[in-house]
């Protein structure tokens, strides 16, 4: 929109060092953070179900109602969260009923907001922690609820736990109460509560309105060598819903009086209409009205200026959207090209340092280097791709705005509508769905803004937007296409002496800031250098710098982020440095980790189960730490036809204590194919101000024949549970390049990888 946001109590507090000084904020940031247990707004409940904080209440038949703060998107969150929560509560995880979380800043995800800087992992102090717990603060403040960054149940992991067992302690203080016994001999399982000396028993539902009224008897987390569920692989939750095609996804909701749009966006990025003429298409089958929604899109949104057509079915609402006369302005882009944006980088990388992200001992001692290496590595823009096309369903009627869509940031997707909407933020009434997938796309609410301004013109009745593959594919927030020249110089004996990488890219989160909180970018980011400057070898003279440059190309966060291409350039020249040394690539490595036992152990364990590979085959070892969580993968790999065939990955993680391990293995292998996506096939290409790929038949993602035996190794660990999701993906396209050089002797330095 050409009005900018309004600026809210929330966003002000992140403009609050300019406005008010340093000193207020540190005196705010040295107060106890807000609590995350109870909520303002009313848990919704039914059947008799008494609210014991605002994540959980109780019915009288021992079901459990469960806020669900995080979205469903395949990574198996509505069973993992529940798992918690059963575990502290004491009940059988069968009875926890899901319900929408409401809007309320308890639900905010603190875990992206604190690790929002760029520490290095290995380092602590005041400073680190003073500014972590500040970006925490931040976050609890302003109260965004989003499901991304890996961080679902790393983020949970406290407030869950402390709401079960919280809810458990009231329960068995009200029995302590009836019975006239000390709390201290009263045990809870499967849902009851017993005391053993005398013989008393009662369910949970039998109690539960009156513990509401006292205190909570001690809370105390359990310790976790007596867990019963936590590390168990419980079985999905929505299994049977998915198997039997009952699940309901964005796409899948119908509503009495509901029709569809279909839209047609501008071909070039950053275009504008300037003129249609929809005289043709208002008289074909079921067409109602055309309606331009150019005016309530965010600048540098994933959706494009353009128009859209209603009809009373979709696919007529597509037919007459193809059929639509319309001239585009190409808003000064015409000359863009993936060819230009190179060449201004390979230029930018040549004029500027950047900004230097961390920097260890005498980048000087080089000099006595009897060898120095060099590689310059390249990866482009990249789609997300999902399966379930982009999608919203909204209704404006009667001073309200219902939305009807799988989201990864329900805040943003209710702050959108109510400002497209025209209505305050109380009066938009969110519908979350399951997401046929996120990948970070869905954090975008684009689609949410054209929804309510189409709805705001169709008198009440119920919209639905769905976007063409074509519409999504050329329409997207992409992953940053970028650069990095690594140096390193080798001593006599091949040790590294020392390293440095510097790369160049478009800054994402500048951009994500601006569109969806109203907030300026600026500054170095930390998700530009991510995987480098975070890196775990030990080299003793190391410097890692970035270029950041104005991206006119949407984009945004795509699933690992920053990592995703940072461990290609990472590890590939890793191999390339131990291939100059004359030393094995496992070997090599080891030698540089020797203070990081946790990532010895990661390593020698994919290692050790890859084995050796066949004849005609050969491995790619990578090792990469993202999201607090350390995964090594050896790739099996031949060349069958002059084309790269990857036939079997070993993945090792070490996620911390391992809370499902069913849905772990399953996200490795997910996150797998996802990387070989990127590997051997993503692309996004730009001529003439255009976005080139359309479709599945240029936009080349891995087929059910390409996809390789996945086997996960998952590491022992007490340690706090960390990020899955994203972790297996970036250490897929070194793994697989390395492999690739052992064939052929080719290097690839660029993704996609093709072979010369």
């Amino acid at each position: 929109m050409s009005k900018p946001p309004r600026i809210s109590r929330r966003r002000f507090l992140l403009s609050g060092v300019a406005v008010a000084g340093a000193t207020m904020l540190v005196g705010w940031g040295v107060m106890p953070p807000r609590q995350r247990l109870h909520s303002s707004a009313n848990l919704p409940v039914e059947n008799g179900a008494v609210a014991l904080n605002g994540w959980i209440a109780i019915s009288p038949d021992n079901t459990v109602t469960l806020a669900m703060h995080r979205v469903e998107m395949g990574q198996g969150v509505h069973t993992a969260l529940p798992m918690l929560v059963a575990e502290e509560l004491d009940v059988p995880l069968s009875t926890i009923k899901l319900v929408q979380a409401p809007i309320d800043a308890i639900f905010s995800n603190l875990t992206v907001m604190r690790d929002n800087w760029h520490f290095h992992p290995d380092e602590s102090g005041n400073v680190q922690e003073f500014t972590q717990w500040m970006f925490e603060k931040v976050g609890r403040e302003l109260g965004v609820n989003l499901t991304g960054g890996s961080s679902s149940i790393a983020d949970s992991w406290g407030p869950l736990r402390e709401a079960g067992a919280t809810a458990r302690a009231l329960l068995i203080a009200e029995a302590s109460r009836q019975w006239n016994v000390p709390a201290e001999q009263i045990r809870t399982e499967d849902s009851h509560l017993f005391h053993d000396l005398t013989g008393k028993k009662a369910p949970y539902g039998s109690l539960v309105a009156l513990a509401t009224k006292g205190k909570p008897h001690k809370v105390v987390l359990k310790d976790p060598k007596s867990f019963r569920i936590i590390g168990r692989s419980v079985p999905r939750r929505d299994t049977h819903l998915k198997v039997t095609g009952t699940a309901k996804y964005g796409i899948d909701v119908r509503l009495d009086g509901m029709v569809y749009a279909a839209v047609r966006m501008s071909p070039y990025i950053g275009g504008s209409v300037q003129d249609s003429n929809p005289t043709n298409v208002l008289s074909m089958p079921g067409v109602l009205k055309v309606v331009d929604f150019s005016s309530a899109l965010q600048e540098k949104s994933a959706a494009g200026a353009g128009v859209a057509v209603v009809a009373r079915s979709w696919w007529q609402a597509r037919q007459a959207a193809a059929a639509l006369n319309i001239r585009w302005n190409d808003g000064g882009n015409s000359s863009l090209s993936s060819e230009r944006i190179y060449s201004e980088f390979v230029e930018a990388l040549s004029k500027d340092e950047g900004h230097t992200y961390y920097s260890r001992g005498d980048m000087a001692k080089g000099s006595d280097a009897l060898r120095t290496i060099h590689a310059e590595y390249k990866v482009p823009f990249l789609a997300h791709a999902t399966m379930e096309p982009v999608n919203c369903t909204a209704q404006v009627k009667d001073g309200k705005v219902h939305l009807w869509l799988g989201t990864q940031a329900p805040t943003f997707a209710v702050r959108i509508a109510a400002l497209v909407g025209r209505v305050s933020e109380s009066d938009v009434v969110l519908n979350e769905q399951l997401l046929g997938g996120g990948f970070g796309r869905r954090l975008e609410v684009d689609m949410v803004a054209q929804a309510v301004d189409i709805a705001r013109q169709c008198d009440g009745a119920p919209v639905q937007v769905i976007w063409s593959r074509e519409e999504d594919m050329t329409h997207d927030v992409y992953r940053p296409a970028a650069i990095a020249r690594m140096t390193a110089g080798l001593d006599k004996a091949g040790n590294v002496i020392n390293w440095e990488a510097r790369s160049i890219s478009g800054v994402l989160v500048h951009q994500f800031l601006k569109r969806n909180l109203g907030l300026p970018g600026a500054g170095p980011e930390k998700h530009t250098s991510e995987g480098l400057f975070d890196m775990q070898y030990e080299i003793a003279n190391q410097r890692i710098s970035h270029v950041s440059v104005e991206s006119v190309v949407p984009l945004g966060n795509w699933r690992s982020v920053g990592h995703s291409h940072n461990a290609f350039f990472k590890e590939s020249f890793i191999d390339e440095m131990a291939d100059a040394a004359g030393k094995d690539a496992v070997e090599y490595r080891r030698a540089l980790l020797r203070n990081h036992p946790r990532h010895l152990s990661v390593l020698d364990a994919a290692v050790e189960k890859a084995g050796s590979p066949p004849d005609g085959h050969a491995h790619g070892v990578a090792l990469h730490y993202s999201y607090g969580t350390i995964v090594a993968q050896v790739a099996e790999v031949s060349i069958v036809d002059k084309q790269i065939r990857v036939h079997r990955v070993v993945c090792a993680i070490d996620c911390g204590i391992p809370v499902n391990p069913n849905l772990i293995a399953q996200q490795v292998e997910s996150g797998v194919i996802y990387g070989l996506s990127a590997t051997l096939g993503g692309e996004i290409t730009i001529k003439d101000g255009k976005v080139q790929q359309t479709n599945f038949h240029d936009y080349n993602v891995p087929r059910m024949s390409d996809a390789p035996l996945v086997e996960t190794v998952i590491m022992p660990s007490a340690d706090l549970p960390q990020g899955v999701g994203e972790p297996p993906v970036p250490p897929v396209a070194p793994a697989v390049a390395n492999a690739v050089f052992k064939l052929t002797g080719q290097r690839l330095r660029n993704l996609p990888l093709r072979l010369g």
